[in-house]
């Protein structure tokens, strides 16, 4: 891999709960280790973050600051950032049929229960933290890679194995 940050898009199909914490978490708190940039979208996006995942970030210190809930077509139009890795962190997004992402990135599936369909508020604000906390989990598992030893294929399998490993 280059010496450049890598730029990673996670996807989700609303694009307002997992794919955005999984945004922030690899732009904040030196999660990634300063390797990455993260992106989320999502295959049909909300409108805008949910609220619980903002006030889970913002209570783990992680900037929300410019996040919203964008379309996946936005990566695959002329102009978009090159990615190099693509992860869906739900089920429904792994099961879609995903955009042409040019330069064949990365891309593995690291489901995450989701939030907002864990029961009333306590249930979903409990769902919400240990989604942050798997997520955190992964993208730390996914930055110790020693990325400048791996070829495609080695970093396709260890990105598939750190999306079956929980919290």
């Amino acid at each position: 891999m280059e010496h450049r940050k890598l730029n990673v898009l996670f996807i989700c199909t609303g694009n307002s709960a997992r794919s955005i914490m999984a945004e922030s978490l690899t732009n904040n708190l030196a999660v990634g280790g300063g390797k990455f940039v993260g992106y989320s979208a999502g295959s049909q996006p909300k409108g805008q973050p949910h609220p619980l995942a903002l006030e889970t970030l913002a209570s783990h210190g992680c900037s929300i600051e410019g996040l919203r809930s964008k379309s996946w077509d936005e990566f695959a139009a002329p102009g978009a950032p090159h990615l190099d890795f693509v992860f869906t962190v739900c089920d429904s997004a792994a099961g879609e049929t995903c955009p042409y992402w040019p330069g064949q990135p990365v891309t593995a599936h690291w489901g995450v229960p989701d939030p907002p369909a864990a029961g009333d508020e306590a249930a979903q604000r409990k769902a919400f933290r240990e989604a942050f906390f798997t997520l955190k989990r992964r993208i730390e598992l996914f930055a110790a890679l020693p990325f400048d030893k791996l070829d495609h294929l080695m970093l396709s399998e260890q990105a598939r194995d750190i999306g079956r490993q929980a919290a």
